[in-house]
């Protein structure tokens, strides 16, 4: 099982799916023919940690350490054989691999419930609709969760199903006090962690050790890995790498680091790694080693190496992503909260692709624009994206995609839905855009017909002043529209919504939840969730913060994290006080009830009335702009060949020879009725407008070859005939 590298996420990020950082990895190795191995030690310690053994090895260090406290714990605690009776059974049905298990978990006497399931009296009207699967899912996750908090309680404080001590990587910008919790004995879940990797080591003997840290959450379980292998293999050479580092240790200072990591790299990994590796296995000088964006130690002071002539990577050299390694038939599918999108990211295993590097708008103010993992933006081929959709299908079985995409490009989803068609692909995917005006009503039907089932978009502050003080590049009127053409379409929309933005005033808080509800009321709008501005020190806020009203609490920069900034607001108003209110009104506008309420309802302090008109949205869906179809847009038929039939109808003594062209949709079959000149022509222009075909034509091409024929090619487009093809399938892109 030997191999040159071994790669890992450490613990913990979610239960369904693997975080795909290392898979990307694996993939580019790949194409260099570097040998490589990668895990996901999270699942593999949450597998350990839910099973039958593992349970009776916390309860017994639990009951021994005699640390149960709440009247919860200790129901817990006395319901231990009923736990250990049903934990596996559990973990197997949320693996897909026990489902009649529903049956039972439904029954309501088969899992023993402690404190998570008081939440069933006030959800039961928001699962109601649940099936069976779905609603036994849900039982099933108020289980782990009970057990979750009995850990907490009793066992590890630091423990989540999605994150470990993530305090400790949140604006860590002292090293300080990770660097105590990194002297202090390994907790319970630690000692875990590092039976797990111990015999990962040992078995696979890597000479370059990867460990990707995506988020804060990871942070401390990276540094164990790292310390445990430092201790007990120092000839194998450590490398940190991912989002955290990406964002917060860009102006990593603190020498101590260095006890537990050889490297730290910064973006892309791809160069970054083959160097190391190059390095590593060439017994060169070490002044002849050259470095991509690296953090080392060099005369026990950390240094930047960034000496290395060749360029990164283009996307369509670094290889299809990789699982292989992987535990992809033993994740977890989880339901833990209503929120429609919250539960894809919990729900189901799903193969992450991108679309582009970078973003292509890269002017969001809060944004971090100045990192290359936002401003270095490219595009990969849709030909290339879907050849490795299918290899991923074929590899892992999964025909599910998220697309980790900052915001896809509208034009770039609008050739991989094409080419997905045309290869007679049966696929799922979402992603995450810009909530512009390029998503027609057309262009929403195509990519709902090559299986777009979701997207998330920035709505942010649903403010027009607030929205170019972003640089968003939108208007509310204009979300309104978008997200109505991707609801119509049959694809569920979720906007982030964003309070707190320097210079917001209340009466633009109270402005935009009155636009947030009248979204959500007119149902273009399905799932949201509310943040609070965060200042971020590589954002232009952050980079320049007395354009936007705000001032840094200090210019210091710390030796180890930085990213997050302190700041004060010049307007003194106290948005965390929104919250509550903002959250709640929101859970209740999902589901489609409160709508009646007065916004001063949702809070225990006055606010002021909403200045916004409350038939605003409406009048927004209602005043769409129908401009002319522009010449080069592009025109295909996704339906079917009909059949035609001619016939002669008279009148008063005039004949007709009249067309009548019947079609099968997947639901129903229609008819549409011409005179013959036209039908034939509409005929053979189908033929070539199918989607099968690579040559796409213009609306321009299409009038010219109608106008070679007949005349007034306007008066045809817009009739009866044309108009119930529209609806079935024939887009304008």
């Amino acid at each position: 099982m030997k191999t040159e590298l071994f790669v890992v996420t450490p613990p913990f990020t979610q239960l369904n799916t693997p975080y795909p950082a290392t898979a990307y990895i694996k993939g580019f190795l790949n194409t260099k023919n570097i040998s490589s191995t990668q895990a996901d030690l999270g699942i593999e310690v949450i597998l350990k940690l839910f099973s039958k053994k593992g349970l009776q090895d916390l309860f017994s260090y639990a009951d021994e350490s005699k640390s149960a406290k709440s009247d919860n714990s200790k129901r817990i605690l006395a319901l231990q054989d009923e736990y250990l009776k049903t934990i596996d059974a559990v973990i197997a049905f949320l693996q897909g691999k026990n489902p009649t298990l529903a049956l039972q978990i439904c029954g309501d006497d088969f899992l023993p419930q402690a404190s998570r399931f008081s939440q069933l009296e006030e959800l039961d009207w928001a699962f109601g609709a649940m099936g069976t699967q779905d609603k036994a899912k849900h039982l099933a996750t108020l289980y782990l969760e009970d057990i979750s908090d009995y850990i907490v309680e009793c066992v590890d404080g630091n423990f989540g199903f999605s994150r470990y001590a993530e305090r400790l990587g949140r604006s860590a910008n002292s090293f300080d006090e990770l660097y105590a919790a990194l002297a202090e004995a390994p907790t319970y879940i630690d000692q875990i962690l590092i039976s797990v990797l111990k015999e990962k080591i040992e078995a696979i003997q890597p000479k370059l050790f990867l460990i990707s840290v995506p988020f804060p959450g990871n942070l401390y379980s990276a540094f164990r890995c790292a310390q445990w292998v430092k201790a007990n293999h120092p000839e194998i050479k450590i490398s940190m790498g991912g989002g955290f580092p990406n964002t917060e240790l860009r102006s990593l200072s603190d020498a101590r680091v260095f006890e537990f990591f050889d490297y730290i790299t910064l973006d892309d990994g791809e160069l970054p790694i083959e160097l190391l590796y190059h390095n590593i296995t060439h017994p060169v000088p070490a002044e002849a080693h050259f470095y991509k964006r690296t953090f080392l130690l060099e005369d026990s002071k950390v240094v930047y190496r960034n000496d290395a002539f060749r360029n990164d990577y283009k996307q369509a050299d670094v290889g299809t992503p990789d699982y292989s390694d992987l535990l992809l038939d033993q994740y977890i599918s989880v339901i833990e909260i209503v929120n429609p999108m919250h539960r894809m990211w919990s729900d189901g295993r799903w193969n992450k692709l991108t679309m582009a590097h970078g973003c292509y708008w890269g002017k969001c103010t809060f944004c971090d624009i100045s990192l290359d993992y936002i401003k270095v933006y490219e595009p990969v081929a849709a030909k290339l994206i879907v050849d490795r959709i299918e290899d991923l299908y074929q590899k892992t079985g999964q025909n599910g995609f998220h697309f980790v995409d900052e915001a896809a490009p509208p034009a770039l989803m609008r050739e991989v839905a094409l080419e997905i068609i045309r290869r007679k692909l049966a696929v799922t995917w979402w992603t995450n855009i810009r909530f512009e005006k390029s998503f027609t009503r057309d262009l929403c039907l195509l990519l709902k017909a090559s299986g777009c089932i979701a997207v998330s978009g920035g709505l942010e502050v649903a403010s027009d002043r607030l929205l170019k003080l972003i640089d968003k590049g939108v208007t509310v009127e204009q979300v309104a529209r978008v997200t109505r053409n991707f609801t119509e379409a049959g694809i569920m929309v979720h906007a982030y919504l964003m309070y707190g933005y320097p210079t917001q005033t209340v009466q633009e808080t109270v402005d935009s939840l009155e636009m947030v509800r009248q979204l959500f009321e007119a149902g273009v709008l399905q799932s949201g969730f509310w943040h609070q501005f965060a200042m971020t020190a590589h954002s232009p806020v952050g980079m320049y913060p007395e354009k936007f009203g705000v001032v840094k609490e200090t210019e210091a920069i710390g030796t180890f994290a930085n990213n997050d900034i302190n700041y004060i607001d010049k307007t003194g108003i106290d948005h965390n006080k929104f919250s509550f209110g903002l959250k709640k009104s929101l859970f209740n506008f999902m589901h489609g009830i409160c709508f009646d309420y007065e916004l001063q309802d949702w809070f225990d302090f006055k606010i002021p009335r909403t200045k916004i008109q409350a038939d605003f949205i409406e009048t927004a869906l209602n005043d769409d702009q129908h401009f002319n179809t522009k010449p080069t847009a592009k025109v295909v038929w996704i339906g079917g060949k009909p059949e035609v039939d001619y016939f002669t109808k008279s009148k008063k003594g005039n004949t007709w020879e009249l067309a009548s062209l019947t079609f099968h949709d997947k639901k129903e079959t229609f008819t549409i009725q011409t005179n013959k000149t036209e039908g034939e022509w509409l005929r053979n222009i189908l033929t070539q407008l199918a989607i099968a075909n690579e040559r796409v034509y213009t609306f321009q091409e299409i009038k010219a070859d109608f106008e070679r024929e007949m005349d007034n090619f306007e008066l045809f487009w817009y009739s009866k005939p044309i108009n119930t093809l529209r609806t079935y399938g024939l887009l304008v892109l």
